[in-house]
């Protein structure tokens, strides 16, 4: 085996990547549909680095609005909508199902590089360690020993890290990502430059649904669980983008009674929901819908249900479970 910081690859797997590579005439690197900023920065960064290896590569996300705050990330403009290449080797990037790729590849060779536990293991080398802080420590320490890492790598990489960790406020957060962070910080990314970029560049309308989310906040379960909903109205009334609504759901954890919070965002045709806490398990509360994440961060979408018939689920799910230590 050989070693990264924690992160463990076998010999077996990097020959099968060699053997992958070897038989493709091109390699198209995707994302989950509605990407964060682990999916783009892991997918750009692989992009790069084969690309600048010499490699046929296109880089691809079924999404319609991509994330504009990650549009200081070089190559971010090169991300297509669509896949050209036909018969390219799928890289996969953060991605638990083959479903939340968003496109047909069907009969597709794909390479699955993930770090949620609930990766259905749908490659045909699956690169996955649920133990990784981000999709980008898995990438990173399988690419490194034998592919150049270049500045824009770097940058790509480190950007999806703080993001997957909170800034390392996670609860899996261990000297090995700041380890991760060293080094890529030594190989050209800006830890400055970087959070600045993502933290300070929000729009209007993202502040204009922020304030709408809080005025929804309501406590359940003697405040240890909170609960805001964001409706199509609100999104029409604010000109927000779904984009915008990211991080909105840790403003209700951050409460001080708080161990569970939920958020409800009504799309077009379904209602998305994102589970973070302090602590406790949520993922099992996503799987119960159909969805997936890691323990302390999870989500899952639906179109059975209005919202408050969702919530009233959800809390008597939280409290049959016994998901929190309830009075």
């Amino acid at each position: 085996m050989s070693r990264g910081r924690g992160v463990l690859f076998t010999v077996e797997e990097r020959e099968k990547f060699r053997e992958l590579m070897a038989a493709c005439r091109g390699v198209t690197v995707l994302s989950h549909i509605h990407p964060d900023a682990d999916a783009i920065g892991t997918s750009l960064g692989i992009y790069h680095l084969l690309k600048e290896e010499g490699v046929r590569v296109e880089v691809a996300n079924a999404t319609a609005e991509m994330p504009r705050h990650l549009d200081f990330l070089e190559g971010f403009e090169k991300i297509k909508k669509k896949i050209d290449f036909e018969d390219s080797l799928i890289i996969a990037c953060d991605c638990g199902s083959l479903d939340r790729l968003g496109f047909d590849v069907t009969g597709r060779t794909i390479v699955n590089i993930d770090h949620h536990p609930s990766n259905t293991g749908y490659g045909t080398l699956n690169l996955v360690r649920a133990h990784a802080v981000s999709s980008s420590e898995v990438a990173f320490r399988f690419f490194a020993p034998f592919y150049r890492i270049s500045r824009s790598v770097a940058r790509a990489f480190y950007a999806a890290l703080i993001s997957d960790t909170r800034y390392f406020t996670t609860g899996n957060v261990t000297a090995e990502s700041f380890e991760l962070a060293r080094e890529l910080i030594g190989l050209g990314a800006e830890p400055g430059a970087i959070a600045q970029a993502m933290l300070q560049r929000r729009s209007l309308a993202s502040l204009r649904v922020l304030g709408r989310a809080l005025e929804s906040l309501r406590l359940y379960h003697n405040a240890q669980v909170a609960v805001m909903t964001v409706g199509r109205e609100d999104i029409l009334a604010t000109g927000a983008r779904y984009d915008d609504l990211d991080g909105i759901v840790d403003y209700a954890r951050s409460l001080v009674t708080v161990e569970l919070a939920i958020l409800v965002v009504e799309r077009q045709e379904s209602l998305k929901v994102s589970l973070r806490s302090k602590g406790v398990d949520v993922l099992e509360l996503a799987e119960a819908f159909g969805g997936g994440g890691h323990r302390e961060a999870a989500g899952f979408e639906t179109t059975q249900y209005t919202p408050e018939r969702l919530v009233s689920l959800l809390l008597n799910m939280i409290q049959d479970k016994g998901v929190i230590p309830l009075p």
